[in-house]
């Protein structure tokens, strides 16, 4: 009888960690902390400031009028026969989602290591929310470029492609997910390493200047340089988005499935970075 009652209260003790585990049942059991990390996120960043959520409005409309000096007036940059103004705000629009997914990410761990010291919940919670706020700011800023895109399609300058417009929220899952890979990588690595999170705002700046933003892909011509800008896996979403709303852009299948193939490596890598520092990270944040 004592033995038979020995082996009822056995119990097992083991690390439940694995190396790739989304945990996505748990996660949306804690839906609402993503919200309100979502909303915190908004309050953070316009806390103490005179202009509040209108820098959303303000910051892309002072960047295209910038490109439009640079590039379109010094520089003489073609934009496919779509008005200056439109295609700099449309750009400037789809490539703040990505970068705010990519930064925002990369301070996971060390802007939340008090609340992660605390109190236990899925951690991808946070990552999550991120993308979440970068989609609502995008929802907010595409508000000025439908007003312009309204203007043209009316005035005949522009013809979108209305079928392609429902791949924009593809678009947005996919760019998000690229994002939030990179950004959890990145977060890994400066548990350990600060100086990191510092260069992470001066690459995504290079980055925008190898993907066609502020210049059409058709500028590259057919040879070399084309092809190392569609090898960027950002440069085909950003031109099925342009596709899409202006009515011009490149889809190359084959190098859109590429960066669907990339994305999803980054991702797979990241969560599986992102579970192994997850353990131990209070030790070095």
């Amino acid at each position: 009888m004592e033995k038979t009652q020995a082996k009822l209260h056995h119990t097992h003790i083991s690390s439940g960690h694995k190396f790739f585990k989304l945990n996505l049942k748990e996660v949306w059991k804690y839906r609402d902390l993503i919200w309100l990390f979502t909303k915190r996120t908004f309050v953070v960043s316009y806390k103490q400031t005179i202009l509040g959520p209108a820098w959303l409005f303000i910051t892309p409309i002072i960047s295209s009028l910038i490109y439009c000096f640079i590039f379109g007036g010094i520089a003489g940059m073609s934009t496919d026969g779509v008005p200056q103004m439109l295609f700099y705000l449309s750009g400037t629009a789809i490539w703040t989602y990505f970068s705010t997914c990519v930064t925002k990410n990369a301070g996971t761990f060390t802007d939340n290591a008090n609340v992660f010291g605390k109190v236990y919940f899925p951690r991808l919670t946070t990552p999550i929310s991120n993308i979440i706020s970068s989609i609502i700011q995008f929802g907010i800023q595409m508000i000025i470029v439908v007003c312009f895109l309204v203007y043209y399609v009316i005035t005949g300058e522009v013809s979108p492609n209305w079928w392609a417009l429902s791949l924009i929220p593809v678009v947005l899952i996919h760019l998000g997910i690229m994002g939030m890979g990179f950004g959890i990588i990145i977060s890994s690595m400066t548990t350990k390493y600060r100086d990191l999170r510092v260069l992470v705002g001066f690459g995504v700046s290079l980055w925008m200047y190898i993907t066609p933003i502020v210049y059409p892909l058709s500028q590259a011509g057919n040879g070399f340089l084309k092809t190392v800008l569609l090898v960027n896996p950002v440069t085909t979403p950003v031109e099925v988005f342009r596709y899409g709303l202006l009515g011009q852009g490149t889809i190359e299948p084959w190098y859109l499935l590429g960066s669907w193939g990339f994305t999803v490596v980054v991702l797979v890598f990241g969560i599986m970075v992102f579970n192994k520092v997850e353990r131990t990270f209070m030790d070095t944040v």
